[in-house]
């Protein structure tokens, strides 16, 4: 079998389930209500329109819009490393990961189409985390008079960079499924690094001294280094990366890279019932 049957053999089991949209519905509610959240009130402190007439300014007027259509990305990565994590643990969960060597012995070829697949899943994740941070947060910043500054090159590559992120993220977590065959085994670890592990050690990292040199290099961090603006990286009492962008890009894909190799050696050649 080829690579393109391969992949077209893996697109349609990838589309032929309600996961994918499931997901990306909630991914979609939950980036919009947080950006448009966050817009508001970022808005409302930058021109004086906070209760009492105050001016928290606490970002900005000029930071805003990129801080507010990264939340795509610094927010909201944890969903399309999800996806990328279930399109192979669901394999294991469902058993149809048999009937798959069985048809495509070459189990190299195989993951190279799962990857391919997920470079797709991860355009389309981040166009969905693109439209969905982007819009509440211009909307907002148009409302308070602000310059939605969608005009501006830089908030192009900002999002061309978001597309990036997104792709490396699925590609993160298909070489999870591939290293944790256990899809609820897989899932834990991803949310409890994501939500707990790592915000602690960045936040760690904003009041201990030189730490932020060691967890700037964190796949979250990497992340947003990549992308070039993030919510938790603009607020006060926090250490922005010192990371280039392409710096952050290249941490993100060697993560990529060591957990898919490690899954291939680890787990994927093992036999599956």
């Amino acid at each position: 079998m080829s690579l393109a049957t391969a992949t077209r053999s893996e697109t349609t089991k990838q589309f032929g389930t309600a996961m994918w949209w499931v997901l990306i519905v909630v991914f979609v509610a939950y980036v919009a209500f947080t950006a448009g959240i966050l817009g508001a009130v970022f808005a409302a402190s930058a021109t004086g329109n906070l209760p009492g007439g105050t001016t928290g300014a606490e970002i900005p007027a000029e930071a805003l819009p990129p801080v507010l259509y990264s939340a795509g990305m610094s927010i909201g990565y944890v969903f399309p490393l999800l996806i990328g994590t279930l399109m192979v643990t669901g394999e294991f969960r469902h058993k149809t990961l048999t009937a798959t060597f069985l048809a495509t012995p070459r189990r190299g070829l195989v993951m190279l189409a799962k990857v391919v697949v997920g470079v797709g899943m991860g355009v389309v994740y981040g166009i969905a985390g693109i439209v969905a941070s982007v819009g509440p947060g211009a909307a907002f910043l148009a409302a308070f008079g602000l310059d939605t500054e969608l005009g501006s090159s830089d908030t192009w590559a900002l999002l061309g960079r978001m597309m990036l992120a997104s792709v490396l993220w699925v590609l993160v977590g298909v070489g999870v499924g591939a290293l944790v065959r256990n899809q609820v085994g897989a899932i834990v670890i991803v949310l409890v690094f994501t939500q707990f592990l790592e915000p602690v050690g960045r936040a760690a990292g904003a009041f201990v001294e030189g730490l932020n040199t060691v967890t700037q290099y964190l796949p979250g961090a990497a992340s947003d280094a990549l992308v070039g603006a993030s919510v938790f990286t603009s607020m006060p009492g926090t250490t922005g990366s010192s990371l280039e962008w392409w710096i952050g890009g290249l941490v993100l894909l060697g993560y990529a890279v060591v957990l898919l190799v490690l899954g291939y050696l680890v787990s994927w050649r093992r036999d599956v019932s």
